[in-house]
């Protein structure tokens, strides 16, 4: 008898299955966004995935889910580097290691260059674990009547990336990332707070779609330091 193993890879269904998640959160964000400036921007279907671009500086203008539903032709990649052209923004591609290959050589042929890789990990929920509560500390779904305290904590947290291993490419300025961060809200995007001692100390966000819980971002409140002289 054998003990049942979580495989520790996913396979090429579970990689489509996210990225299809992925790709509705970045529409349902960027349409979001569109409705605040009069429906500026876009978002196109491309090869199972989209382009989008929801606002200067957004971290929802990219391609993202593509690659398991075809390679996009010529005419589709010149569409949408016209539309990013037109918005004067970079075209940036969120291209799965498991999507059909001939992407990869086909973006490649046309200029674009690697940046950086982005793993992503996960794990298949069975049964509700124990939870774990230390003394002073509290996580909880996060109300509306707290989210400008929320917003100002997450805004804080992603100011202080890590800095580890390959550097972080990706930096918004404070106005644009609260405002992504509510255009995610309307995505549907649930907010948790982290509390210590009822102080908020932390934040993170849930979207749950399609059978899969998709974290959307999770940080704590950075450490402030005061010197006397």
């Amino acid at each position: 008898m054998t003990a049942e193993r979580t495989p520790l890879f996913c396979d090429a269904a579970l990689a489509e299955r996210i990225e299809r998640v992925e790709a509705q959160l970045v529409t349902l964000a960027a349409r979001a966004a569109h409705r605040r400036n009069d429906g500026r921007g876009f978002v196109l279907p491309v090869a199972g995935g989209v382009a989008s671009f929801a606002e200067p500086g957004s971290p929802f203008n990219k391609v993202a889910g593509v690659g398991f539903a075809g390679v996009p032709d010529a005419a589709a990649l010149d569409e949408i580097e016209r539309a990013f052209a037109a918005c004067d923004a970079p075209v940036q591609v969120e291209l799965p290691h498991l999507a059909d290959p001939a992407i990869g050589a086909l973006l490649t042929g046309r200029g674009y260059r690697l940046e950086s890789f982005e793993n992503v990990l996960g794990r298949v929920l069975r049964d509700e674990p124990a939870r774990v509560a230390p003394p002073g500390i509290e996580i909880r779904p996060s109300g509306d009547d707290e989210f400008d305290a929320w917003l100002d904590l997450a805004a804080d947290a992603v100011a202080h990336p890590d800095s580890q291993g390959v550097p972080w490419h990706e930096e918004f300025p404070r106005d644009i990332y609260i405002r992504a961060e509510r255009d995610g809200a309307a995505a549907g995007v649930v907010r948790y707070a982290a509390l210590r001692d009822g102080v908020l100390a932390g934040g993170a966000g849930l979207r749950i779609a399609d059978g899969v819980a998709q974290f959307a971002g999770a940080g704590p409140r950075p450490h402030t330091a005061a010197t006397e002289s």
